[in-house]
């Protein structure tokens, strides 16, 4: 089962980053156009894949070898020493959380009663913040910390 959900959750970050690009396109492209329907939608849609990728980054990170676990068996400062444990048991998490924070701050902006043009400028900050720091903390193949990892594992 685990397997399996790790598989999901490394599908599901391209999901995510699709909406976000989305997300970030239509409120670059549209600035100076009406706030639609299609823009909360996509950010709703957003904001749900984020939090079910939240939901299986925490199963993973309570039940898996890489989170709590190696806190338990190492100690925090011998975890803190390594990068890579560092990596997925603190950083990852950390930077994930922050920028699904972000996401869910840039959601609400679609639902305030401001004008248009500021609700397309605070989802275009506070999406392309969240997009920014989820290029960065994705473990991916070609980093040290995501070495031995896979474009599209389970495919």
């Amino acid at each position: 089962m685990y397997k399996g959900l790790l598989h999901l959750h490394s599908v599901l970050r391209w999901v995510i980053l699709i909406l976000l690009l989305v997300a970030v396109y239509k409120s670059f492209v549209d600035r100076k156009k009406a706030f639609t329907s299609g823009h909360k939608k996509t950010g709703l849609f957003l904001m749900i894949c984020c939090d079910v990728m939240l939901l299986l980054g925490v199963y993973q990170w309570v039940t898996g070898t890489w989170g709590l676990k190696s806190i338990q068996v190492n100690g925090m400062g011998a975890v803190m020493k390594d990068s890579v444990l560092r990596f997925f048991a603190v950083e990852h998490t950390t930077a994930m959380l922050i920028s699904i924070v972000l996401v869910h701050v840039g959601y609400s902006y679609s639902k305030k009663n401001i004008p248009d043009s500021l609700k397309h400028k605070r989802s275009l900050l506070y999406f392309g913040l969240a997009l920014l720091i989820i290029l960065i903390s994705i473990p991916w193949p070609f980093r040290l910390v995501g070495s031995g990892r896979v474009w599209f594992p389970g495919m």
